[in-house]
């Protein structure tokens, strides 16, 4: 166990490092010229010049990103080129990167409160109306993107029944979150339902679960130490892989309902081509990412004595 944490960590900035180093290199040499856009496509010559030399934008390519890695490892990610230009790149990060936490947070609380109750429902009550019904629920969950979800429960709440705002953000508490939060989480609760249904069926036809019903134990004790602890080690790892599609899914949600956070600067840096947020912001999300599923290795680790890392 000892020896893999090791492993994956000295892997880690490894892996983080050539993710900055492609995310740099498909900046410097992707589509449309950044100074070309401050300044528009009909700029003095001298006028580009001056300003790339200003921005750091005429040196060789390896310097430019070792500046880049060192002042990434201090925080300092630079300056906004187009979106607000000379503002830096960490003050816009600040705020969009709260919010999108905030939400994501609550998106993963939902989604585990109602999908796995959902599941292990669907599991005891197998073959049955209550089975049949929740698990077509979740193939039409499942099934509808979140481009396409989104526009027609905003249509229908906040335009024409008028029941809940369109969007903006005023905290976790507020009406705001309903529907980007119904959105997000229709997918996740799909997937925790369909797997914890799956694995309490496949942990209750074990022979060891057999044994203790032999042995005289408790029901409740049989589902809830044996049973559903076991169905559920599985979820970790989807757990892990979510956290990808959350943030994934926020660039959409967060744009459709003015939601200012990671999710819409992205998508507005991508437009504007403001290299510094987006190289920043790419390397913010794997840095979460891996850290993330190092996090559920670990207590996949500590819940699952059978598990064993060679």
């Amino acid at each position: 166990m000892t020896a893999y944490l090791v492993r994956r960590l000295l892997w880690l900035p490894i892996l983080l490092l050539i993710v900055a180093f492609l995310t740099f290199v498909l900046g410097y040499y992707g589509p449309g010229d950044p100074v070309q856009l401050l300044l528009g496509q009909h700029s003095n010559p001298e006028a580009v010049e001056r300003l790339r030399h200003e921005l750091g934008l005429d040196r060789p390519l390896p310097v430019q990103f070792a500046d880049y890695v060192w002042r990434a490892l201090h925080g300092d990610f630079g300056e906004s080129i187009t979106m607000s230009r000379g503002r830096p790149v960490s003050d816009l990060l600040k705020r969009s990167l709260s919010i999108t936490l905030q939400l994501n947070a609550v998106v993963l609380l939902v989604s585990v409160v109602v999908g796995v109750p959902l599941g292990v429902l669907a599991a005891l009550k197998r073959n049955t109306w209550l089975d049949y019904l929740s698990m077509t629920g979740v193939v039409i969950a499942i099934s509808f993107p979140t481009f396409l979800i989104a526009p027609i429960l905003l249509w229908l709440f906040a335009y024409k029944w008028r029941v809940l705002p369109p969007g903006g953000w005023n905290g976790i508490f507020s009406r705001n979150i309903i529907l980007p939060v119904l959105v997000m989480s229709a997918g996740p609760i799909a997937v925790f339902a369909r797997q914890t249904r799956a694995n309490l069926i496949e942990v209750l036809s074990q022979e060891y679960i057999r044994t203790a019903y032999a042995k005289g134990l408790h029901e409740r004790r049989i589902f809830f130490v044996h049973a559903l602890r076991n169905a559920l080690i599985p979820l970790l790892t989807i757990l892990g892989l979510m956290l990808g599609s959350l943030v994934v899914g926020s660039f959409i949600t967060e744009t459709i309902f003015g939601i200012p956070g990671v999710g819409r600067l992205a998508f507005q840096a991508f437009f504007s081509r403001d290299y510094p947020v987006i190289m920043a912001l790419v390397l913010l999300i794997a840095v979460g990412y891996a850290v993330a599923n190092l996090i559920v290795d670990i207590l996949y680790a500590f819940v699952d004595p059978r598990i064993r890392y060679q």
